[in-house]
């Protein structure tokens, strides 16, 4: 059974243009997946020759973005990337919602983690 779980980086950028980054094939091809493809409203991520479908779920500009795997049969189960803007510094956080397997969450977050990695260094944190 897959748990949800949360994950919190600061990210010293605009919203928007962290948005582009979260919401876009071309943003997202900088550093979550090796290239994106936007078909008939679908996402197509692809990693070393592997290739996974995700739609949007919901979204709100400059906000958040919330996708489904097409192939994980539970509709409440999602990852989500929420923009939060801190009205007292002005930081700006990128929260990230997923699920996975009880014994395979550390590992996502790791995951997590090197991805985020590569978004700081494409946006040239």
């Amino acid at each position: 059974m897959k748990i949800k779980y949360e994950l919190e980086y600061t990210l010293n950028t605009s919203p928007s243009f962290l948005y582009a980054r979260l919401s876009t094939p071309e943003g997202l091809s900088e550093w979550f997946a090796d290239n994106v493809n936007l078909k008939r409203g679908l996402y197509n991520f692809i990693w070393e020759g592997a290739e996974q479908e995700a739609s949007v779920v919901q979204k709100k500009i400059n906000k958040f973005i919330r996708f489904h795997w097409e192939e994980d049969e539970n509709q409440e189960h999602y990852f989500e990337f929420r923009i939060h803007t801190d009205e007292l510094t002005g930081d700006v956080a990128l929260l990230i919602t997923d699920f996975a397997e009880e014994d395979e969450k550390d590992d996502a977050i790791d995951l997590w983690d090197t991805q985020i990695s590569e978004l700081k260094h494409a946006i040239g944190l």
